[in-house]
């Protein structure tokens, strides 16, 4: 009996290779239950990190943990692994653009935390760590590919945050620190017309950036006015006027270059190294 069970297992497992010779996803290779996925570039791989054992994978880009709870897709988190290395090394050549900025998140053990349901979010960041979510059902990797039209992407919003809250930040605190007094909040103040330590209950006529999440103290404005400004600079804003206008209302380029003018010089300066071109997740492809 035992050899009968044997000679089935065989030829079964003849039978399963042969099917998955003829797949399209023949270059996939699992190991337990984590599927490596086929990027070029970036591999899935377990984690049992820490402090963060309920996300079941990762993928690691430059020093940056990307993790993924189980009802992630792959494919969102292959997608959000390859914007973060758009960002960080966009002109593609293997190499990152600002190492200060990348040496900051390392440091600062910066990680991306990807989430389906609201049982998947943290309910406090490890110790020594600084991290930054984006929800499955949030990302949309065509967005870009399909003309910036369409449900956005909040893969583009999300993970700029974490490179310029925990890198640029830290890098060029004098710069492009959240606090009140640095180069960016002087920007944003002028772009509120006011210094606005919490959020007013309405802002300036003249103000194009009036963003209202009242939960939102100085810092997280800060952080929120450079992500409006940089992909805006980038194009991603560009068919969304109608969409953003109550928050921010300089949805291109050339409207930030022409109103905004001191975070315009900040995010041009090539002393920074700010990326030039938009994501759009198909890193060295």
């Amino acid at each position: 009996m035992k050899k009968l069970m044997s000679l089935s297992v065989l030829v079964i497992a003849i039978i399963t290779l042969g099917c998955i010779s003829c797949s399209d996803n023949s270059d996939n290779i699992t190991k337990g239950n984590i599927n490596e996925g086929n990027d070029p570039n970036f591999k899935i791989v377990a984690n049992t990190d820490v402090g963060l054992e309920k996300y079941n994978r990762k993928v690691i880009v430059f020093g940056i943990d990307i993790y993924a709870a189980s009802a992630v897709e792959d494919n969102k988190l292959l997608y959000a692994a390859n914007i973060m290395a758009q960002y960080l090394d966009n002109n593609e050549d293997g190499v990152v653009d600002n190492q200060l900025v990348v040496d900051q998140m390392i440091k600062n053990k910066a990680f991306l935390f990807m989430w389906k349901t609201e049982a998947d979010m943290l309910s406090s960041e490890p110790s020594g760590r600084m991290g930054q979510d984006l929800g499955n059902d949030e990302t949309h990797p065509l967005f870009v590919s399909d003309g910036k039209t369409g449900t956005f992407d909040a893969g583009l919003e999300e993970v700029l945050h974490l490179i310029t809250h925990v890198g640029y930040a830290n890098a060029y605190p004098t710069i492009f620190g959240e606090e009140e007094g640095t180069s960016l909040s002087n920007a944003m103040d002028i772009a509120r017309a006011g210094k606005f330590t919490s959020i007013p209950s309405s802002y300036p006529v003249k103000a194009w950036y009036t963003y209202d999440d009242k939960t939102c103290t100085y810092d997280c404005q800060a952080t929120e006015y450079m992500y409006w400004a940089m992909t805006s600079i980038l194009g991603a804003q560009e068919n969304r006027l109608s969409e953003i206008n109550d928050e921010w209302k300089l949805n291109t380029k050339a409207k930030v270059q022409a109103t905004d003018t001191a975070i315009y010089a900040l995010l041009t300066n090539s002393i920074y190294k700010f990326p030039t071109v938009l994501p759009d997740g198909t890193y060295k492809r």
